[in-house]
């Protein structure tokens, strides 16, 4: 090995004695605490994609029932522990975990069927899941039953989607009438996957009825768009205030287990064509129309356009609140109502 091969190695070698370390160091101070609920994941810093937005949602949920919630540590008298997928520190975690506290594994995907390719990253977070769960999350019915189809079976399933916040996401106190002006139609991804629909973008970007409709997308665009409208990545209070100004939204993610963006869309009031795939049409309902081609768009679109009133109150879609409470009861936490 050569000098700064030496260098290289020392330098991981010295990373890692650091990581070690202050492991270690969480468990000794751990060892003092007590709190509801610990809460294992990697947040990155806004705007950022779906899981990040509704763990922070859920957090600010649980706070406000006066749950008391710890990041990537676990004390020595926390009875429960949530952990995110593979988004943690698994070492970390399995190292703080003791059989007495009930740990809980959030998971989506399959992400090598999400991604279009395996890595190896849906076994590795069944690994993690035999090792350290005692009960999963899945995010979708969709989820569960493909992971069963590919011959994952994890520990206690229960099915609950996500939810966004409403002091947000809520629907505008009025809107503009359609009558004399375009139909707004608005799509949104964090993610540069081309199975976020870009295909599909590609299709609208050049068949759209554009005397009839106009579009923005919302997000990171994996493709030069010249007639669809693109605004980059922008926080949670910007995408409501966009979608509110829209008056439809387009989810054309394939095998995408459960959109938070598609929910949010929803939570906007805004009826939704979506691709008839994944969880989509578990989340979205009568609250919108599936399409199975890109050429079947126009007239989804039109139909939705003829329908739209009605579409507005079929929508339905599940509140944090509910979904904190279904967390807890997952968990196994038990909160005293407040005084």
């Amino acid at each position: 090995m050569n000098v700064s091969g030496v260098a290289r190695a020392a330098r991981r070698a010295g990373r890692g004695l650091v990581r070690r370390t202050r492991t270690e160091g969480t468990w000794l101070a751990s060892r003092r605490g007590e709190v509801d609920l610990a809460l294992f994941h990697e947040f990155a810093p806004p705007p950022t994609g779906g899981g990040h937005q509704f763990l922070r949602a859920l957090v600010r949920e649980l706070e406000a029932r006066d749950v008391g919630v710890e990041l990537n540590r676990l004390s020595a008298r926390t009875q429960a522990c949530l952990f995110n997928s593979f988004n943690f520190d698994f070492v970390r975690l399995r190292r703080l975990a003791r059989s007495e506290c009930r740990m809980v594994h959030r998971v989506d995907g399959p992400i090598g069927v999400y991604r279009g390719f395996d890595d190896g990253t849906d076994r590795r977070i069944a690994e993690i899941n035999h090792d350290l769960a005692d009960a999963t999350v899945f995010q979708s019915r969709y989820s569960l039953e493909k992971h069963r189809e590919l011959g994952f079976e994890l520990r206690a399933p229960v099915v609950i989607p996500n939810a966004v916040d409403p002091a947000i996401f809520y629907p505008p106190a009025n809107r503009e009438p359609l009558d004399g002006r375009k139909i707004r139609l608005v799509a949104a991804s964090w993610s540069d996957n081309r199975r976020k629909g870009v295909e599909t973008l590609e299709w609208l970007d050049r068949y759209l009825d554009w005397e009839r409709y106009e579009m923005t997308f919302v997000g990171n665009a994996p493709v030069e768009l010249r007639r669809i409208r693109a605004v980059g990545p922008v926080d949670s209070k910007g995408v409501a205030g966009l979608f509110r100004g829209h008056d439809l939204y387009l989810a054309p993610s394939r095998d995408d287990p459960c959109s938070n963006a598609l929910l949010e869309a929803l939570a906007c009031g805004l009826p939704v064509a979506f691709l008839e795939s994944g969880g989509h049409p578990e989340l979205v309902g009568e609250g919108g129309l599936p399409f199975q081609a890109d050429e079947e768009l126009a007239e989804v679109l039109d139909r939705l356009v003829e329908e739209i009133e009605l579409r507005r109150e079929a929508i339905s879609t599940p509140s944090i609140a509910e979904v904190a409470g279904r967390y807890l009861e997952a968990l196994g936490v038990i909160v005293q109502p407040l005084p």
